[in-house]
């Protein structure tokens, strides 16, 4: 077990070597969680990550979400390392867009096991540190507008986005009696690497002339919504949709 977290709450954040991933890791971190932040490729970005976070608040792990024995011995690891786990952050996520008639079959499962199986898998694999957490123990899903309204071009992506939400409110029912908590966080369009590629130009001008609050998001307005939700704060609040989209869906 190691020192420097068998005294502190511990989260895992997927995905957490760039963009959102790493904004939510410094949100947890500055309210005194010790993260392990996940990565399966970028090791620079992790590396920085971890760096910018501190080295004596944060671990590396390097799995590949959407492997099932790459989760339960990442899990099983964390549990060995640090002795518990209280927070799961299921942030890691990629998108292939196509209309329907195009997508491929191998890219609608590489999404599918990505964004919403990767989520599955994890939330299995720790849940019995999290019923060791008991009132602190928190499963967080990273959704998305497009998985409450659609999207054209998104069938796979949406599609596992709206899983989640699913997900999210059948775990909050099973989980509730030990006093964890589960809950989802539906981003709008946030300024991240995903977002400048699949929207530029004209399309990123209307897209932002459609937003009441007339920007588009930054990783922390996510990761400050993600941060309370783990906090002691929301204790009473599960099974929720917490929207962070400058209006683009209200109702």
């Amino acid at each position: 077990m190691t020192t420097s977290s068998s005294e502190r709450r511990v989260a895992l954040v997927t995905g957490a070597s760039r963009g959102i991933g790493r904004a939510i890791a410094k949100a947890l971190v500055r309210d005194g969680l010790f993260v392990v932040v996940n990565y399966v490729a970028n090791e620079a970005a992790a590396q920085q990550t971890r760096a910018e976070l501190g080295e004596d608040n944060a671990a590396l792990s390097q799995f590949d979400v959407s492997s099932e024995s790459a989760v339960d011995a990442a899990v099983k690891a964390i549990g060995e390392q640090h002795g518990r786990l209280d927070v799961v952050v299921n942030n890691a996520a990629v998108a292939v867009d196509g209309l329907l008639m195009r997508v491929k079959t191998a890219d609608w499962h590489k999404v599918i096991e990505t964004n919403l199986s990767s989520a599955f898998y994890l939330s299995r694999a720790a849940s019995r540190l999290l019923l060791k957490a008991k009132e602190s123990g928190r499963i967080i899903n990273l959704t998305s507008v497009v998985g409450e309204m659609g999207n054209t071009g998104q069938v796979s992506y949406v599609a596992a986005k709206a899983g989640l939400i699913g997900m999210t409110r059948t775990l909050a029912r099973e989980l509730a009696s030990r006093g964890i908590t589960v809950n989802a966080v539906s981003p709008g369009f946030i300024e991240t690497d995903m977002t400048q590629q699949h929207v530029q130009g004209d399309a990123r001008q209307k897209l932002t002339a459609q937003i009441p609050l007339g920007r588009i998001g930054a990783p922390e307005d996510v990761a400050e919504a993600v941060a309370f939700l783990a906090s002691p704060r929301a204790s009473y609040i599960t099974g929720q949709v917490l929207r962070v989209n400058g209006g683009l869906l209200i109702g």
